[in-house]
C-alpha cells in the first residue's frame, strides 16, 4: 500500500529553505517519491493551514518511513532547522470503500 508525506510549511528564511529543498530532493528521489499536491492555491474551509502545503506520494508506507528516518533527508532537515515551522505526518494509502460504496 503507498504512504503519503502531508507536509504543511511557513518559511522565515526563504534561503536556507531553498538550500534544504536543493538537498531534499535527490533523498525524496532515492525512495521513489513524487509530488501530488505542492504548494499551489489552497483554501482553508475548516481549521488553520500554513502558507505552503505539498502531498508526497510513495510507494509504500515504509519507504515513506525509510526516507523520513534515512541519512539523506535528516542532512537535508539539519538544513531547514530554524528556516521553517514544519509539520509533516507520514500517512498510510487506503484501499477500502469509498464514499457511496458498499
Amino acid at each position: 500500500m503507498k504512504g503519503y508525506w502531508i507536509v504543511r510549511v511557513d518559511v522565515a528564511d526563504s534561503e536556507r529553505f531553498m538550500n534544504y529543498a536543493q538537498l531534499a530532493g535527490p533523498a525524496l528521489k532515492l525512495y521513489g517519491a513524487r509530488f501530488l499536491a505542492r504548494v499551489g492555491p489552497h483554501t482553508v474551509v475548516e481549521g488553520a493551514a500554513r502558507a505552503r502545503n505539498t502531498v508526497v506520494e510513495f510507494p509504500s508506507y515504509q519507504a515513506a518511513l525509510d526516507c523520513w528516518h534515512s541519512p539523506e533527508y535528516q542532512a537535508a532537515r539539519a538544513l531547514r532547522l530554524g528556516a521553517a515551522e514544519v509539520d509533516i505526518v507520514v500517512i498510510e494509502g487506503f484501499e477500502g470503500t469509498q464514499p457511496g460504496e458498499r
